[in-house]
């Protein structure tokens, strides 16, 4: 069955080491595109984050669509939400107590903002803000109210403070959340139902698409759910060996223009 559908993620898939879109893959998506091929960015970031590609790959308009805040939200790129799954006032509470006890910075995303709970705020989210184009501000925890509609939380950190917080998770927190490590210094937190997968599974039923017509692309744990999803799943290579696990196909490297590879080799 042919490839009606490609997802994929941004950050060490479509962008070099040097979190640049080359040509290679602008002329490859193009190709896609021509064929008849959706491409869909599906990422952990905000839309505002994921514009300045999509303008690069001239992809825009009511029929086209992004996957954002990994799987959080679905919409297309006028802006009508298809998908919306968001963080309780409840879920707050508790993950921001628990970034307390175990001493990691903990932050909260909206659609237009990054709210930092810590004073001394982490340079990682001060680099977060740079990438994905949303201004940091500083929020006291009993500042918080359940008018805020968040999007995702984040425990964001240096990477060996990650690897000591992560193992010390509570197993419980993973039976009603989604929690997954996108980065050596993110541990990211979302609505059960909020994954790469479930959301491209959402998009794929709206426009008619079995998962045997969508291929996605990835590299890290965010990306897992949609590569187990999709009919095929294509792992980068320099992914993390769970995503290899699963994938169907390994494409090269995103220093090696992987996603080019792949559209090249398993949807064209």
């Amino acid at each position: 069955m042919s490839i009606k559908l490609i997802a994929i993620d941004i950050d060490g898939t479509l962008l070099d080491p040097s979190n640049q879109l080359t040509q290679a893959n602008i002329d490859a998506i193009k190709v896609a595109k021509q064929a008849g091929i959706k491409v869909v960015l599906c990422t952990g970031r905000p839309l505002s984050g994921v514009q300045p590609y999509l303008d690069q790959l001239e992809i825009s308009g009511t029929d086209q669509y992004a996957i954002t805040f990994n799987g959080a939200m679905v919409q297309n790129l006028d802006g009508k939400v298809i998908v919306n799954h968001t963080l309780s006032f409840d879920d707050f509470l508790e993950t921001e107590m628990l970034g307390r006890k175990l001493n990691v910075h903990y932050q909260i995303e909206t659609t237009d903002k990054i709210y930092a709970v810590n004073k001394a705020i982490s340079p990682y989210t001060t680099a977060e803000s740079f990438l994905v184009r949303l201004p940091v501000e500083y929020m006291a925890p009993e500042d918080f109210n359940d008018q805020i509609v968040m999007s995702k939380a984040m425990y964001v950190d240096f990477p060996e403070v990650i690897s000591r917080v992560k193992p010390q998770l509570p197993a419980s927190l993973s039976e009603h959340l989604s929690v997954v490590q996108s980065a050596t210094y993110f541990i990211e937190i979302m609505n059960k139902q909020a994954t790469k997968g479930n959301a491209l599974s959402d998009l794929a039923k709206n426009l008619n698409f079995s998962a045997a017509e969508v291929m996605a692309i990835g590299d890290n744990g965010n990306d897992l759910s949609m590569i187990e999803y999709a009919g095929t799943g294509v792992a980068m290579g320099n992914a993390i060996p769970e995503i290899k696990a699963v994938a169907q196909e390994v494409t090269t490297t995103n220093a090696e223009n992987g996603v080019a590879e792949a559209i090249k080799n398993y949807a064209l």
